[in-house]
């Protein structure tokens, strides 16, 4: 059995109590106060600002402006938007990324882009664990091209590092696609020395940074990173199917050029001309008419965590996770889970895994009947994504004391083991 006795509630309330970024919270929509929500990793929580922001786009700039609002806002909103992700999230430059389409679209242009600029080379790298949308863009990028994709088992809980990459690559490797922050583990990847390696081989590096943007500072830029993509729907908060981003490498944009010309890539696009001259930025990555709506709540939820600044954030996480874990050692460790996640705050993102043989009924419990929402990941996982923009040291607290109440009465056999379509 746990030790009931060991971190007292009033441990995370006085944590609460001289939180720097606890006012932050109140800038989001929280309608139940005693709902707890561990899934920002997943789908971030609405900014009250953006509730003002759609109003404003939709009624004022469409309803009223209607067309014209594209010579006054509009038509830079990409570019605009992506420059202020880069500034304050990324450690990116001016015109190196934009904000458009989904991730695996950008996933999938940028990867074709790097595989272009290495044509004698016939080898993708992978992750064989990655997340599974980017491993399917590869495995359809190698169908199609006659490649091979090689796909490498990392240690979960420290994720791919130079070490384990360095004897993989040779001279047939044309590109490296990573994903910075593990979806599962939480195991966060060194871009520089990773880069660096990648580099030596002479092939090119794409990063996904969908579990990282937002919550963990990101030097593109200084590391040496030639690609990277990015969802904002996480930890950036700018609502379910927002666009993505993606970066593009300043010293790399006249080499490459992507696979889907389109016009909003085009460098004198009302020209209406023949042939494609695209844009020399990454806004040649740009393709159709973009997402006005999306890419503006984008822009509204970036916003509110660029007030608060992205170290803090990280702070928050670091202190958030580590509190978890001294939870999971005291409480969860001794009735059978085992930490899923780095100890070790440096090489660890902001959200943490926690296994159990029966991880699907209890994350299950968890939400039916203790209102607590985390997700679960096969096969053993339960993951705890505590975005550092609106969760409490008590929501953990409280999760924590769920996990172990409802294993120590054995309350997740009550739960259907029928998995529901979205885990």
């Amino acid at each position: 059995m746990s030790d009931s006795t060991a971190h007292p509630r009033n441990d995370a309330e006085n944590r609460d109590a001289t939180d720097p970024l606890a006012s932050l919270r109140t800038q989001f929509v929280i309608p139940d106060e005693k709902l707890i929500y561990l899934d920002g990793n997943s789908l971030g929580r609405l900014p009250k600002a953006s509730l003002d922001r759609v109003q404003e786009v939709v009624a004022g700039e469409w309803g009223d402006r209607l067309i014209r609002s594209w010579n006054e806002r509009w038509q830079t909103l990409p570019q605009t938007v992506g420059d202020f992700l880069g500034q304050h999230f990324l450690g990116a430059a001016a015109g190196q990324v934009v904000v458009s389409d989904s991730t695996s679209v950008n996933l999938y242009k940028l990867a074709s882009a790097a595989l272009d600029a290495r044509p004698d080379r016939t080898v993708i790298v992978s992750d064989l664990n990655n997340f599974p949308t980017d491993r399917y863009v590869l495995e359809g990028l190698a169908a199609a091209r006659g490649l091979e994709l090689k796909l490498v088992e990392f240690d979960e809980l420290l994720g791919p590092t130079a070490d384990q990459l360095r004897p993989v690559l040779d001279d047939r490797t044309a590109l490296v696609s990573l994903s910075q922050v593990d979806y599962r583990s939480s195991a966060l990847a060194d871009l520089a020395s990773v880069n660096q390696v990648v580099h030596d081989a002479g092939a090119l590096a794409l990063w996904d940074l969908c579990h990282s943007a937002g919550s963990v500072p990101i030097e593109l830029d200084a590391t040496g990173t030639d690609f990277a993509v990015g969802c904002t729907y996480k930890y950036l908060n700018g609502g379910p199917g927002s666009p993505a981003f993606l970066y593009a490498n300043a010293s790399l944009i006249d080499a490459v050029r992507q696979p889907i010309w389109g016009w909003y890539g085009q460098r004198d696009q009302f020209a209406m001309g023949q042939g494609y001259d695209p844009v020399a930025s990454a806004s040649r990555f740009l393709v159709g008419t973009p997402q006005v709506v999306g890419v503006s709540l984008v822009d509204s939820g970036a916003r509110v965590l660029a007030e608060a600044g992205i170290k803090p954030l990280r702070d928050k996480g670091v202190a958030l996770t580590e509190f978890a874990i001294e939870l999971f050692d005291a409480w969860l460790a001794p009735i059978g889970f085992s930490l899923g996640s780095p100890r070790d705050a440096a090489v660890r993102g902001s959200h943490i895994s926690v296994r159990h043989p029966e991880a699907y009924r209890i994350c299950r419990a968890l939400i039916e009947q203790h209102d607590v929402i985390p997700d679960f990941r096969e096969p053993d996982r339960v993951r705890l994504g505590m975005a550092p923009s609106t969760t409490r040291f008590v929501d953990v607290w409280d999760a924590f004391d769920a996990m172990r109440r409802i294993v120590e009465t054995k309350a997740y056999e009550q739960i259907d083991p029928t998995r529901t379509e979205v885990t």
